[in-house]
């Protein structure tokens, strides 16, 4: 699934990131907050304006907002 569609709440791991589906900056932006295959990730957060952007994401111990845009290029799995 898509890190855009992971349930509120729920940790899963980044299976893999989709780099050329982002810009340059874009991409480098992610790398520099962690976001990385194998990281553990929960979505915690997302906007209530039209298209609920951002969203917020918790990343190891720190919590970073993205937009949906970025999240659908992030694929993740469920921590069972």
């Amino acid at each position: 699934m898509q890190l855009c569609d992971l349930p509120l709440r729920k940790a899963a791991h980044i299976h893999s990131i989709d780099w050329s589906a982002l810009s340059e900056a874009e991409g480098k932006r992610l790398r520099e907050l962690g976001f990385d295959e194998g990281v553990t990730v929960e979505t915690l957060h997302s906007g209530s304006i039209f298209g609920r952007d951002p969203l917020a994401c918790r990343v190891g111990r720190m919590t970073v907002a993205i937009r949906r845009a970025q999240a659908s290029a992030i694929r993740v799995a469920l921590v069972p």
